[in-house]
């Protein structure tokens, strides 16, 4: 990359800054140092950690808002699960608190751009899995106003009411309960996130919401066949939706070598008794080792950038974001290694010709754009209806799962 095109991606940085979809970091503190603030103070550059997250790397990367993750595991579920993710919020303001002059909290749209214009980073929280909110319309309220602004309708394992891309299908998509989640989260105001979920539960999930949905993390399942990613049909109605697909930069759902690799470093995990998504110093001295023996394909920026070139193309360039995953993958592409790295992805679309105000539409003003379309619909549906009341006995009948 010419110093040229990263002088030019910083310039476009500096006005447009990443609005960046997904971002792992209160998971990383709650697994590396219990939350203890003081040992992981990312005020300084903490490299040396394993984080690919710190103030320092945000400036350098153009970041200007953050949506962190206030994900929680599948494997702790009911009120565990809703317990983690009070956990996970607290530690997202405890953040906001802390670095009050890199980071602002932000609820709404006119946030992200206050924030912008007073030189900080706007901070959002999004829930990643419905497995957060235990089957529960009122849970699902209390966390939005605590500032969550997205669900990710699954994780990784399906919940009662919708099916996850990398779980057996069992609703079919999304179940009348999951419905009514959806119609909810609208009336709330707060974005319907279709990473991670089925097809099926992204078809209804379109068919359903009338509000602009978000892919937070999730990438073009034409260019790289891996079921965490968006088919061209789903990608073509968002235009109609409203919504925005934000490209990640995980290599196992960007590259199609890596998916094989991955999987194969995964079950070595699994084999050392660890979970497979584990980021832990143990498990990364066993990812090196396997890495050691059986090298790694490796992504870069020109990977990414191939995503988004097709995602332009069949979503439309109003309907596309950027959603890096930092600090919940255990791998990244080689010149996006941490939040720093957003020039040279920058500088890669401008090699390729995206004009100065295509970039700015997927670094900043579709998220904001999409944020705030939300809030309009929140206020016309409360207007008209007010907190559901359901339950998922009620909806999908006594002997549902998680009923």
């Amino acid at each position: 990359m010419t110093e040229q095109l990263l002088a030019r991606a910083r310039e476009l940085l500096a006005a447009h800054p990443v609005a960046d979809g997904h971002n792992d970091l209160p998971w990383a503190l709650r697994e590396q140092v219990r939350y203890d603030l003081d040992r992981r103070d990312i005020a300084a550059d903490q490299r040396g950690s394993g984080l690919h997250t710190d103030l320092p790397r945000l400036r350098a990367g153009g970041v200007g808002a953050q949506f962190w993750s206030v994900y929680v595991r599948t494997d702790l579920t009911g009120d565990a699960a809703v317990s983690a993710t009070l956990e996970q919020i607290d530690v997202v303001r405890q953040l906001t608190d802390r670095y009050p002059g890199d980071l602002r909290l932000a609820l709404t749209a006119d946030d992200m751009e206050a924030a912008r214009a007073e030189g900080r980073i706007a901070s959002l929280m999004g829930a990643e899995g419905g497995h957060s909110i235990n089957c529960s319309l009122a849970t699902l309220r209390a966390l939005h106003r605590l500032g969550v602004r997205y669900m990710t309708l699954t994780h990784n394992d399906n919940v009662p009411w919708a099916d996850s891309a990398t779980d057996v299908p069992a609703a079919g998509g999304l179940t009348r309960f999951g419905e009514e989640v959806v119609r909810e989260m609208n009336r709330a105001g707060m974005l319907v996130d279709l990473s991670h979920v089925s097809a099926g539960t992204m078809r209804d999930a379109l068919r359903v919401s009338e509000a602009p949905v978000i892919f937070s993390h999730s990438s073009a399942r034409a260019v790289c066949d891996h079921p965490r990613n968006v088919p061209d049909d789903v990608l073509g109605a968002l235009a109609a939706n409203g919504g925005v697909a934000m490209a990640t930069f995980v290599p196992k759902f960007i590259l199609p070598e890596a998916v094989a690799w991955t999987k194969a470093a995964d079950e070595n995990l699994r084999a050392h008794g660890l979970h497979h998504l584990d980021t832990s110093p143990r498990a990364m001295e066993l990812h090196r080792a396997f890495e050691a023996e059986r090298p790694r394909p490796l992504a870069t920026a020109s990977t990414v950038a191939d995503h988004l070139d097709h995602m332009r193309e069949v979503a439309g360039v109003d309907h596309i974001g950027i959603g890096g995953d930092f600090d919940g993958t255990a791998f990244t592409p080689a010149d996006l290694a941490d939040v720093s790295g957003y020039p040279n992805l920058i500088a890669e679309l401008l090699r390729r010709g995206w004009s100065d105000a295509d970039l700015a539409k997927l670094t900043w003003k579709n998220a904001v754009r999409v944020l705030r379309d939300a809030e309009a619909v929140a206020r016309d549906v409360s207007a008209r209806r007010g907190p559901s009341i359901a339950t998922i006995d009620t909806l999908d009948g006594p002997s549902a799962p998680g009923s």
